[in-house]
């Protein structure tokens, strides 16, 4: 069975990408695919169309990226032209990166947040259906994905959190900030955001780069600096070490795995047990690295 024609308007990345040997794949500027999971009905998979590379078999939604797209955007785009994921109902945790030089394929690892039923938005698809996890192994996976998916299913169980001693980080830097602490604290939010929207490389195992839930603890004069994407402020109603110790216990419960940013030995001994500890230099370097101090 022969594929549909490419349109004649495609984008120049539907198209192949060539090793020196002449291997081909598919993405002229790499590919992206969503893994979705749901802890009620499993991980989203797609029985691939026969005229398909690999067809026949299952594997995730996903395809080529366009020209100067971002590989997360293009796994949303193609999880919805394919199989009518949207955008809204999932939440990126982590992105697991193949790299072959020439060509490069990035699964996103998402949960959803709400439910969804998944709606075949092209021909190729075969079939889509919510799996059990413990029966992926069961089905005639595509070779890409089978290779990768012990890597993938031990990411699904890992939901990072990382909490930040807002007034700790903002006082490590003498850059004047004791003379206006909520235009501090607002700086840092606006940095933890472009953080969150680029990810952090270590922030768990297995995967290439994780987009942990952030929170930032203000208090006294920070108190009131607004939230920003991808990033939620707690304000602290008395002392903050204590709002910082019960909003770690509250992630931790709800099965975040939890990493408290702070330089203070006092603070990290109180939530030593439920939750990991970073210094405030680990989280200066990423934020250097994404959003270089003005």
């Amino acid at each position: 069975m022969r594929p549909p024609p490419l349109p004649a308007d495609r984008d120049p990345g539907d198209n192949w990408a060539y090793a020196p040997d002449g291997t081909r794949y598919w993405g002229a500027f790499g590919a992206a695919g969503l893994l979705v999971h749901s802890p009620d009905r499993g991980v989203l998979l797609q029985h691939r169309a026969e005229w398909s590379h690999h067809g026949g078999t299952w594997g995730i939604p996903g395809g080529a990226r366009h020209a100067g797209e971002e590989a997360l955007d293009a796994a949303l785009r193609e999880a919805h032209e394919e199989a009518g994921v949207p955008a809204s109902a999932v939440h990126p945790v982590g992105v697991h990166v193949l790299d072959l030089a020439v060509w490069t394929y990035t699964t996103v690892v998402a949960h959803a947040r709400d439910p969804f039923d998944p709606v075949a938005g092209d021909t190729e698809s075969l079939e889509l259906a919510w799996i059990a996890v413990d029966e992926v192994d069961r089905r005639n996976l595509h070779p890409g994905f089978a290779r990768s998916w012990p890597t993938l299913r031990s990411a699904l169980a890992h939901r990072p959190a990382i909490v930040v001693d807002a007034a700790n980080v903002v006082g490590s830097v003498p850059d004047g900030w004791w003379r206006d602490r909520r235009g501090a604290a607002s700086r840092l939010v606006a940095r933890l955001s472009v953080l969150a929207a680029s990810g952090i490389p270590d922030a768990g195992p297995g995967l290439d780069r994780w987009y942990p839930r952030i929170v930032a603890v203000v208090e006294g004069a920070a108190r009131g600096v607004p939230a920003a994407t991808g990033v939620e402020v707690r304000d602290a109603p008395a002392a903050g070490d204590d709002a910082i110790v019960a909003e770690a216990a509250a992630l931790a419960a709800a099965g975040h795995a939890v990493t408290v940013v702070t330089s203070d030995r006092g603070l990290a001994g109180r939530v030593a047990g439920g939750a990991e500890t970073r210094g405030a230099g680990w989280l200066l370097a990423h934020l250097d690295a994404v959003a270089p101090r003005q």
